[in-house]
């Protein structure tokens, strides 16, 4: 059965949630399924879609508004979808405010791709019962969203987002250090995500700063509203000079390879980050915290190290720990690589996407 898809993305952003949306958009149409996704012409995943071999379209979904709703609603009207998948908050309330004033649309799969809160009220409940299917991107997220929004626990799945493991793998760390410019000798912690306060980039430099350690590096990959913040706060704690803000990087696989430890100390709003499975792919030690659905991919002491969410304290004991022992540096990689394999591929992601979009293709009983 051949299924003709459109994804929604109202973002301007670009981080984990836009890559999954393009990663899973590319592998579906790889499958022979038609795909086409409608972002803002202004848009990150927009500009991104042609590297990805995803067809897009602009429409002005970027704001709740009248104008977005009758291009969304236009676009549905001469088109034929047998799915929408959308991925935002306002593409959601545009999609599902299009359904429903159309006389025959295509059923929503809505995809909640973070932990912040659904906002506790019967506009919110009306929306998600708008979706033929509710997918989280881990399993902590789908219980949330069925208390929160009451829907029936069979609309709701929870699919983990997966990740090219041809191309995060293991390699040769001083070949990636000359590749992207890193000393062959410096201790180096790495992070990437995009600049924002709750991926606790404030606290990891303040447990690099508190380390007292003037030979260990902070490679900080990513960009984002918090870049200046962090840029004056590494000035304010003495260690501008440990600190490489690298910006958004197309390739970020050298700059995994390059690094001894990979930290992610966030406080909210995840599910399960790309990043971290991609750092573990490549059979990096990883110390990160339990939030959203982290655990379900990181198992403390076994496939990496949790500390409790902005504790900086307990951020500086782990990764010096970490640091100075290179065989459990090997043995925790190891073991990270080894449940990536397992489980992070992204071929299942699609496979099991499919299978929704198929169902909710279905009538309705």
């Amino acid at each position: 059965m051949s299924l003709a898809l459109l994804h929604t993305e109202s973002s301007l952003g670009w981080g984990g949630q836009e890559i999954r949306v393009l990663t899973e958009a590319r592998g579906v149409a790889r499958l022979g399924h038609a795909v086409l996704l409608a972002a803002p012409a202004n848009s990150r995943i927009f500009a991104e879609a042609p590297r990805y071999g995803v067809e897009a379209t602009a429409l002005p979904i970027g704001r709740k508004g009248l104008a977005g709703l009758l291009a969304l609603r236009a676009l549905l009207a001469r088109r034929r979808f047998d799915v929408v998948n959308t991925h935002s908050s306002t593409d959601s309330w545009l999609a599902a405010v299009a359904q429903a004033s159309l006389g025959s649309a295509p059923p929503i799969v809505r995809t909640r791709h973070i932990s912040a809160p659904v906002p506790a009220n019967r506009a919110s409940r009306w929306l998600y019962a708008k979706a033929a299917r509710v997918v989280t991107t881990g399993e902590r997220l789908r219980k949330q969203v069925i208390g929160e929004t009451g829907i029936d626990p069979r609309r709701a799945i929870s699919i983990p987002t997966g990740i090219d493991l041809a191309a995060f793998r293991p390699g040769d760390r001083l070949a990636a250090r000359a590749e992207v410019g890193i000393a062959a000798a410096a201790p180096v912690v790495g992070i990437v995500a995009t600049l924002r306060s709750w991926k606790g980039h404030r606290y990891l430099m303040q447990a690099i700063a508190a380390m007292r350690r003037p030979e260990v590096q902070l490679v900080v990959v990513g960009d984002g509203p918090q870049r200046e913040a962090l840029g004056k706060l590494a000035a304010s704690l003495g260690i501008e000079a440990q600190v490489r803000f690298a910006g958004n990087q197309a390739e970020v696989a050298p700059w995994m390879r390059s690094f001894d430890v990979f930290c992610l100390p966030s406080y909210a709003n995840e599910g399960v980050p790309q990043a971290l499975m991609q750092a573990m792919a490549c059979a990096l030690p990883v110390v990160t915290t339990a939030v959203g659905s982290i655990d379900e991919i990181v198992a403390h002491g076994d496939t990496g190290i949790m500390v409790p969410a902005q504790n900086d304290m307990r951020l500086r004991v782990e990764i010096a720990n970490l640091l100075d022992d290179a065989p459990r540096r090997a043995a925790l990689g190891a073991r990270a690589r080894a449940e990536a394999l397992a489980r992070f591929g992204e071929e299942l992601m699609v496979e099991r996407m499919v299978e929704v979009f198929a169902a909710a293709a279905q009538p309705r009983g």
